[in-house]
């Protein structure tokens, strides 16, 4: 049974953890799940890479998403075993020739995505009929309001795009256009020039696409990433896709992960021992913490202690996390109450996204206490 608390406080007091917990809200992760359908202009896609703990995966479809963005073939098992009315497409453009057999063949996948012509015919050669959904992954520019670029490694430019398009067409198979425009997307305006590229796709190809991916890459609300909201993106959105005058029965598709997820999970860890400046965690950057060392991206820290308060004073100090290696230390420092000591709890905000999905095993260190949270 999935242990439930009024407030981080609670679990502190009820659990007194050693180890790290992670502790999700499911009415935040559902508001804003819901929001999001209730914004796009079309079918809201969860990136499971982001975050695909089962918690987080049934609050989402209970909140009304029953359409994934599936990039292997334990993601497809996973969704497929659990939501039977859930639709998986295999959103990654490469693939092995096995993957896509057991994803068209027993859990009955019709949506890929391709950036090559070789990665095409793999596709056609792997599955036995031409109901297939094709999308050609664009590549876009890339964007200093982005924090991550993807187009380095996917994506291909407009006239391979065309040329692939046709070729879906004459494969008999219906065809579409999709992108992404980076992970941490600062600037609405790189979703209209992805869908000005579109257009010239479109014109080259001579063909209609039946389906428009507008990838991922929505924002969270990060303490120190100062983006535009949710809204502004989706204005965005709609104006290039209206400048493309595409038929009503054209799908619209997204994939968001982050912008769901994020906000709703925190990470409760301990300090197990001081030196001066120094605190050492049970979590770090080969668990749950890997982000904030690979990344940008500041995440909110605060500390709490049972039954006593802490000192109003602050000092900046250095986080180690568990493991004998030294990388394994957030980048910069972190503004705590000057008697931070060994036993102190500290809450890490924002870590919805991109925590417990990349966490490692690493010296047999692995987080995996799960609790959920009302407040």
């Amino acid at each position: 049974m999935q242990q439930r608390f009024e407030s981080i406080e609670a679990v502190v007091d009820a659990l007194t953890p050693d180890y790290p917990v992670y502790c999700l809200r499911p009415a935040a992760l559902a508001r804003q799940a819901q929001r999001f359908i209730a914004l796009f202009p079309g079918t809201v896609l969860y990136a499971v890479k982001c975050n695909p703990h089962l918690l987080v995966l049934d609050t989402l479809f209970a909140a009304g998403i029953s359409h994934f963005d599936t990039a292997s073939l334990s993601e497809i098992a996973q969704i497929a075993g659990r939501y039977r009315d859930a639709t998986c497409y295999f959103m990654h453009p490469v693939k092995s020739r096995t993957a896509i057999g057991v994803a068209y063949g027993v859990y009955g996948v019709r949506h890929y995505v391709v950036d090559h012509r070789d990665e095409l015919r793999k596709l056609l050669e792997e599955t036995p009929a031409r109901d297939l959904t094709i999308v050609v992954r664009l590549k876009t520019p890339p964007d200093p309001c982005t924090v991550y670029d993807l187009s380095s490694k996917f994506g291909c430019d407009v006239d391979t795009a065309a040329g692939l398009l046709r070729d879906i067409a004459a494969a008999g198979c219906e065809g579409g256009i999709a992108f992404h425009v980076g992970s941490q997307c600062g600037s609405p305006a790189s979703y209209t020039t992805a869908l000005a590229l579109v257009g010239h796709v479109i014109a080259r190809s001579g063909q209609l696409p039946v389906v428009i991916d507008v990838g991922g890459g929505f924002p969270a609300h990060y303490a120190e990433a100062d983006v535009p909201r949710l809204e502004e993106f989706m204005r965005a959105i709609a104006d290039g896709l209206s400048a493309l005058g595409l038929p009503p029965e054209t799908r619209i598709l997204a994939e968001p992960g982050r912008a769901l997820v994020a906000d709703a999970c925190s990470l409760l860890v301990q300090i197990q021992l001081r030196k001066d400046s120094a605190l050492y965690l049970n979590d770090g950057v080969f668990g749950s913490l890997a982000e904030m060392a690979l990344s940008s991206l500041r995440m909110p820290v605060r500390l709490l202690r049972r039954g006593a308060s802490a000192v109003r004073e602050s000092r900046a100090f250095t986080l180690y996390g568990p493991t004998c290696d030294g990388l394994d230390v957030l980048p910069g420092r972190f503004e705590l109450p000057a008697d931070a000591r060994e036993g102190d709890w500290l809450e890490i905000g924002q870590l919805g996204a991109y925590s417990n999905a990349l966490a490692t095993r690493f010296n047999g260190f692995y987080p995996e206490t799960w609790v959920t949270v009302e407040s």
